[in-house]
């Protein structure tokens, strides 16, 4: 494996140990930097958790008030060429595959739409033939004619498809690195173009450079040591920062969840070390949106929304289609993507928080909290009004 570029690499911050004085240096630090993000993340921090939360809950509303902006994914696709050992997708997965065709689609945007969403998520494996640059980009058209902010978080591409994606209204990407370390990488990754460490990471710059306006990074906490990760991600978000920092930067914070493969994480993180997480990237990174999906639990959302977190996605599907349609059944491929029988799962992963979009909205509301459905307008969506 090629080492890491200076600009990521975690590991000085690795070997050092924090006292419970460099926590409370780093929590009254005026200017939060690596070094306070460090502190923050080591052990010595659990015992801060409520001096944490007390300033991220500050610092979020200080810079977003009170409002937590919502979204929702649409899975277009189950088809995947990746090996991923972690996913439920993976190529060698004995699930029923499938790939919505572009009436299914429209059908799923309308049933999205009616409920009030003005900010969608679409989703596929990798690149396969069932879904491949065409068909995301027909996905594209189709969502943008009836959402300000149509994001993807499929296959990494290069810079000029990215760019006929962003003319065909696409606003943002989400890709994760799913781990920042080079061994787990390779190891949790056993074939498809999804192995190539350094074609993915260097994927959201990209994006941007094809006319994104927005990215968001994460890691796939439970596949390495959650501080190195978690520390790279961190370096990953400023040198983007600095060369693209016209872009908006959002950042995620998967766990692990029960799959297909029945994959069991070898670093797991629990919700304590979470919370953790999130209030020392929130101390850190006062003005980039931190972002939890329905992976996590309801009663861990509504603790964590508006302190740090200010982004959450919820009346989620993670089968393809769902919110109206069951998705139409793919051909057969001669790539081994349908190389066994298939068995009844068919999501990536399982939700964690099942609640509709009504009782979620309530939550926020008792918590004296604003859910946002829209906070830009796609008439802004030219990438000749934003250039990089």
């Amino acid at each position: 494996m090629r080492p890491l570029p200076d600009w990521l690499n975690p590991e000085p911050w690795l070997n050092r140990n924090f006292s419970a004085s460099d926590v409370a240096s780093a929590l009254g630090a005026e200017s939060p930097d690596e070094s306070t993000l460090a502190a923050l993340l080591s052990p010595a921090a659990a015992d801060f958790l409520e001096p944490m939360a007390t300033r991220a809950q500050a610092l979020t509303r200080r810079h977003f008030g009170r409002t937590i902006q919502l979204y929702v994914p649409l899975y277009l696709s189950s088809w995947c060429s990746g090996g991923c050992a972690y996913c439920g997708f993976a190529a060698d997965r004995r699930t029923d595959r499938h790939a919505l065709d572009f009436a299914s689609v429209e059908k799923e945007l309308n049933a999205i739409h009616a409920m009030g969403f003005e900010e969608i998520l679409l989703l596929t494996g990798e690149r396969s033939s069932q879904a491949d640059l065409d068909y995301l980009r027909e996905c594209v058209r189709l969502a943008a004619r009836r959402f300000h902010n149509v994001a993807i978080e499929v296959f990494p591409m290069a810079e000029t498809e990215y760019r006929s994606l962003t003319d065909a209204g696409c606003t943002s990407v989400t890709l994760y690195q799913e781990t920042y370390h080079p061994e787990t990488y390779d190891r949790m990754h056993r074939w498809g173009p999804k192995k190539d460490f350094v074609q993915r990471l260097d994927a959201p710059a990209r994006a941007l450079a094809g006319g994104l306006r927005f990215a968001g990074l994460g890691a796939l906490l439970g596949l390495a040591d959650p501080r190195y990760d978690m520390l790279a991600l961190y370096r990953h978000v400023r040198h983007l920062q600095k060369t693209y920092w016209q872009a908006g930067l959002t950042v995620s914070f998967p766990r692990i969840r029960h799959e297909a493969g029945g994959f069991v994480p070898p670093h797991p993180v629990d919700e304590k070390m979470l919370a953790q997480i999130i209030f020392a990237f929130r101390i850190c990174l006062p003005d980039v949106p931190l972002v939890l999906s329905t992976r996590e639990g309801a009663a861990f959302r509504d603790g964590m929304a508006g302190i740090g977190v200010n982004k959450m996605s919820i009346a989620s599907k993670t089968t393809v289609g769902g919110y109206i349609t069951g998705g139409s059944r793919a051909p057969a491929t001669t790539d081994g993507e349908a190389a066994v029988p298939p068995q009844k799962h068919e999501s990536q992963f399982d939700v964690s928080d099942n609640r509709g979009l009504e009782e979620f909205c309530a939550m926020l509301r008792a918590k004296q909290l604003e859910p946002v459905f829209k906070n830009w307008d796609g008439v802004y969506r030219s990438s000749d009004s934003f250039p990089i």
